[in-house]
């Protein structure tokens, strides 16, 4: 793990395989510090995603944050890898009626284009993955 400019990094060693063009991250906000350093461990130790990251509440001097698990977006293997990785640690948020969110996949070009909010239109989304009522893969 590296602390560095308000993150917490995990590497696996294996980041060159992410490619700036087509690398982005399923996301997911917490506001438990120690559980985020948890689960970018975890993710990294059973192969996952070879780059993780959670915000460093403390250094952002913030009440939330994010967890970041990184991929290639033309990777659907790593996409269902990721995302039963998120259902099987309780990453995935559901509504009042117990349908899971449709969260979006962000890319990195995404965000270095400040594309947030209402200006962020995701063209990766879990109901592409997930059946958003039961859960089960569709793919």
């Amino acid at each position: 793990m590296i602390r560095k400019q308000g993150w917490f990094w995990f590497l696996s060693g294996k980041e060159s395989i992410l490619e700036k063009d087509k690398c982005g991250k399923w996301m997911y906000f917490f506001d438990n510090q120690e559980f985020a350093q948890k689960v970018c461990q975890k993710a990294i130790d059973e192969k996952i995603c070879c780059v993780c990251k959670c915000t460093d509440m403390e250094a952002q001097v913030s009440n939330t944050g994010v967890i970041c698990f990184y991929l290639n977006g033309d990777d659907i293997e790593n996409h269902k890898r990721v995302i039963q990785f998120m259902k099987d640690n309780s990453l995935l948020k559901k509504t009042k009626l117990g349908k899971l969110y449709n969260i979006s996949f962000k890319f990195d070009h995404q965000t270095r284009e400040h594309k947030y909010g209402r200006g962020f239109e995701g063209k990766i989304k879990l109901d592409q993955f997930l059946d958003l009522q039961t859960g089960k893969f569709i793919i």
